[in-house]
Order: structure tokens, then sequence, then C-alpha cells
């Protein structure tokens, strides 16, 4: 493989074949995974906010129950919605940045291609379908739940179990995206045509 030294940092994608039907394949999936990074990056990091909401919620609740003696039920479950948003919501973004619990015994020692080859198997044959998986499953049971704008089965709880019920499907639409993104990159990184000095979710 001839290497072109103008590659910079300012042009991640590298041209590994002389394909031209291959390579505007390979041009057209690295700029989707980049657009695709970006846009997990900035929902992950707006979604990042809502945990300072969470914690004051938390604190609310702790200090009326445990100083004034005061129980709030729609409080208390403020903090379940809240708390489902962020991590149903971020979900994609923890993919992103390999925040998922995994085990990597072997995987740390193995080579990029390797590492590639096996995220690609990953995401294609266990994340994609177990994703698909729970949006189809979760499907009747989110929209009934909109049918009968279901609330709280407790006195004086949120009106909102139709919405909490809802990041369920958000969650699968995240992380079914951003798998994308990682299958896509993992072909990139095994075609030689990803940069791995371009870091995640940067504009190019």
């Amino acid at each position: 493989m001839t290497k072109n030294n103008n590659h910079t940092n300012n042009n991640p994608f590298v041209q590994p074949h002389h394909n031209t039907q291959f390579n505007r394949a390979l041009i057209v999936i690295h700029k989707i995974t980049i657009q695709v990074d970006q846009l997990t990056e900035n929902i992950g990091r707006f979604v990042s906010w809502f945990t300072l909401l969470l914690m004051f919620a938390v604190f609310l609740v702790v200090l009326l129950r445990y100083v004034f003696n005061i129980g709030s039920i729609a409080l208390q479950e403020s903090a379940h919605y809240i708390h489902a948003f962020i991590f149903l919501t971020a979900s994609g973004y923890a993919l992103k940045h390999n925040a998922h619990v995994r085990v990597d015994i072997l995987y740390r020692k193995m080579s990029t291609k390797r590492k590639a080859l096996i995220d690609a198997l990953g995401t294609l044959f266990l994340l994609l379908p177990v994703c698909f998986f729970i949006a189809i499953i979760s499907w009747d049971y989110v929209t009934r739940s909109w049918l009968i704008t279901e609330s709280s089965s407790e006195p004086g709880g949120i009106p909102g179990v139709f919405l909490l019920k809802t990041f369920i499907l958000i969650m699968c639409a995240v992380l079914i995206l951003q798998g994308c993104a990682e299958l896509f990159r993992s072909i990139l990184i095994l075609n030689n045509a990803w940069n791995h000095q371009q870091k995640k979710g940067v504009n190019v």
C-alpha cells in the first residue's frame, strides 16, 4: 500500500484502494460515522445536565421527608423519570465511549484490526439484534400506554407513565444508531480507511 504524505489530521479519511466505487462507499460510511458520532456526542452532553436536576430532586426528597416530615409522591417519581431519561437516552453515548460493561480479558491484547473484527461481529450479531428485539416486544407495551395516556397508580403521582415507557424505544433508537456507526467504523478500520488520530465525534 502506497502512503500519501498529503494526508493530515484535517483529512482523516485514508484512501485504501484504487477501486473508485469501493472508495466512494467507504467515504460515504465514513461521513455517516462522523455525523452519527457528533449527534451522539451532542445528545450525551445535553443529557448530562439532567444529572444535576436528578441530584436536586433526590436532595429535595430527602430534605422534605427527613427534615420537614413531608412526603411527595410526584417528587419521588420525578427522580425515577429523570434517572430513566438519563441512562436510557445516553446509552448510545455510553456505547460510543465504551462505557458499557464488557469482558475484555483477551480483547485488550488484540491488534487494532482484530478488535475491529470482534466489534463488528458483536455489533452485527448481538447488539443490533437485541436492540431490534427489545423494540419489537416493547412496541405494543408502549403504544397501549399512549392510547390510555397511562398515569401513575399512586395518588398524587405523575400522570405521564406513557412518557416513561417511551424511553425504552428511545434507548433502542440511539443504540441502533450508534451501533451502526460502530459497525461502520470497524469496517473502515478493517479496510485501512480510518485514521485513528481522528477523534470520535469531531467534525471534519
